[in-house]
């Protein structure tokens, strides 16, 4: 049950987070026809999530208990997955064709990119 409260409690966390993140990127690029918070939280969840990956494999620093509150709690809540997905149908749908396959090749580019260089960092702290 405590490793349920663990989870439930990063994800609130991150959850806010996410939402913030999206208003300050609305604030920042009003005018940008990408969904800049989400593509922006997916990769630095990506790059958090790699480099905590690399720190635990690298030093064993991270309990049980902080991988379920922040790995899966927080940085579960963090990044959107399902947002991406909406988003770029709603991309196609508004007819726009070059735009959706910028963003998915973007985001996995990138998300990808910044997982590994978080493992590289993490594993060499």
């Amino acid at each position: 049950m405590q490793n349920l409260l663990y989870v439930g409690l990063g994800g609130a966390i991150g959850s806010i987070l996410r939402y913030a993140v999206g208003l300050w990127a609305i604030r920042l690029f009003p005018a940008a026809s990408l969904p800049v918070g989400t593509l922006s939280v997916n990769v630095m969840g990506c790059l958090i999530l790699g480099l905590l990956a690399g720190i635990s494999e690298a030093r064993d620093l991270i309990s049980d208990e902080v991988r379920l509150l922040v790995m899966v709690g927080l940085l579960g809540g963090f990044t959107t997955f399902s947002t991406f997905g909406a988003e770029t149908i709603a991309l196609f749908r508004a007819s726009q064709r070059l735009l959706p396959v910028v963003y998915v090749v973007g985001s996995a580019t990138l998300g990808v990119g910044a997982a590994w260089i978080g493992h590289w960092v993490g594993r060499s702290v």
